[in-house]
């Protein structure tokens, strides 16, 4: 493969001839053979929406001039846009603070924009990478920053439409659902009957209170450590380019981004990504739970549960012709398996902020997109793909909760538990309702049995 030679402060580097990286990355690509996993696209573009706000504002503080400002907005937007990914090849476990990405976004934008204004890739002239380019910045607030923006831009155009959509399905259901009963079921034996409908209710508050958790982490997320540079303290920055950098990051993604409160608390700890990983592990965990329950309800289609049908999308088995399987659950299981394991390394990750810096950056970006985008096409999938097709056998539920040994419970308060509980035993040995054995026990008048024995007075029992 053809060649070039760049150099950087330790010496010369060979560079892929058609690399739009430089020295500083490939010094990286060379060090860092672990695991051939990239930072994900949503993280490269948010380092181009910094890289280009940050352009944007020098230019407005008279820092830059315009034609080198110019030429780096252009290649950020490029950036942004998703032209020059395969030019962004640094392994996710690199140096914990990020410092080889920041320097690859740095190196691609600048070579890119000697191109765009007729210069030599890798010459460093007319544009620097770190003295335009990365004007004003530090790797140590660029990253949090670019971490921040990207999770952001995943959380309020996948995760949160995601979950509305899943919330209003389940909530549908309820509804649709209220009218019929069914059997109860606590430590998978029978309970006391519920309707479907309030099952449902269950599931979708759920979804809901899991979206009110995510805004609430949400809040924390808007706060953007760039401006801080090395150490929190702005050393290096024009006091006046954190605030128009975010003003245009602010512009450009419609997010009500702003500049952190506390830059040492922003550079050396990193709670806010921890909260909102924490908080997407619990979104994860209702839909594993909701998953479940819908996988169980819709066991069969003749030996199991069957009380719901779950919409039919794919043959189930390689040998067993007719087998349908509950794929969407059980990809929604899955998928909350691995956000689990991801808040796990996200919450390690932030215990390694050490003094002014956090050096887990990489480790918790990835893993916390990873989450985010997870997350929002398992709700998107669980929606469209098995909530809003499932349909309830309501025969099926009749059945189940007139056989149903927990009948029985109301008659407890009339006769007694232990009367109630020989009546319960006598049913479940010779196979008969409960009904039938109170009646030939003539434990109650017909009339009072038949009050007390009805299913739907045992549903909202405060009624």
């Amino acid at each position: 493969m053809p060649e070039r030679i760049e150099k950087d402060s330790m010496g010369e580097v060979r560079v892929p001839a058609n690399a739009y990286w430089g020295a500083q990355t490939q010094r990286a690509v060379d060090n860092f053979r672990i695991s051939g996993l990239r930072m994900p696209r949503e993280f490269v573009r948010a380092l181009g929406l910094i890289k280009w706000a940050a352009a944007k504002a020098n230019l407005e503080l008279g820092l830059l001039d315009e034609r080198r400002a110019n030429a780096i907005m252009q290649a950020a937007d490029e950036v942004i846009e998703g032209r020059w990914d395969d030019h962004f090849p640094v392994d996710i476990f690199q140096t914990g603070s990020g410092t080889s990405s920041n320097m690859n976004a740095n190196e691609v934008i600048a070579n890119r924009a000697i191109e765009i204004l007729g210069g030599q890739i890798g010459s460093k002239d007319p544009v620097h990478p770190n003295d335009h380019v990365n004007k004003g910045q530090s790797s140590n607030d660029v990253i949090p920053t670019a971490l921040h923006v990207g999770v952001m831009e995943v959380v309020d155009r996948e995760v949160l439409p995601a979950l509305e959509r899943l919330h209003k399905a389940l909530a549908q259901k309820a509804e649709e659902f209220w009218r019929i009963l069914k059997i109860g079921r606590t430590h998978l034996a029978d309970a006391t009957p519920v309707r479907l409908g309030q099952e449902f209710s269950g599931y979708a508050r759920q979804i809901e209170l899991g979206i009110e958790r995510v805004k609430a982490a949400r809040a924390g997320m808007l706060e953007l450590a760039l401006g801080g540079t090395a150490v929190g303290t702005g050393i290096n920055t024009h006091r006046q380019f954190a605030s128009r950098a975010i003003a245009h990051l602010r512009e450009r993604t419609g997010i009500e981004f702003v500049e952190a409160e506390n830059h040492f608390e922003a550079q050396g700890a990193q709670d806010k990504m921890v909260f909102m990983s924490g908080a997407l592990r619990t979104v994860a965990t209702s839909m594993m739970k909701i998953a479940n329950d819908i996988r169980w309800l819709a066991s069969g289609p003749r030996c199991g549960i069957g009380e719901l049908k779950l919409p039919e999308l794919q043959p189930g088995s390689s040998i067993m012709p007719g087998k349908v399987n509950p794929v969407i659950p059980e990809v929604v299981i899955q998928v909350a398996a691995q956000v689990s394991g991801n808040d796990v390394a996200v919450n390690i990750g932030g215990q390694w902020g050490v003094l002014e810096l956090n050096t887990m950056l990489p480790l918790m970006g990835y893993n916390l997109l990873q989450s985010a985008k997870l997350t929002a096409a398992a709700a998107r999938a669980f929606a469209e793909k098995a909530i809003e097709g499932l349909v309830a056998d309501e025969r099926r539920c009749e059945e189940l909760v007139e056989g149903s040994l927990m009948l029985v419970t109301p008659l407890a308060t009339r006769i007694g538990y232990d009367r109630a509980a020989a009546i319960a035993k006598i049913a479940y040995e010779t196979g008969r309702t409960i009904r039938e054995v109170a009646r030939e026990q003539q434990v109650l008048p017909e009339d009072e049995l038949n009050r007390i024995l009805d299913p739907w007075t045992m549903v909202d029992p405060k009624e």
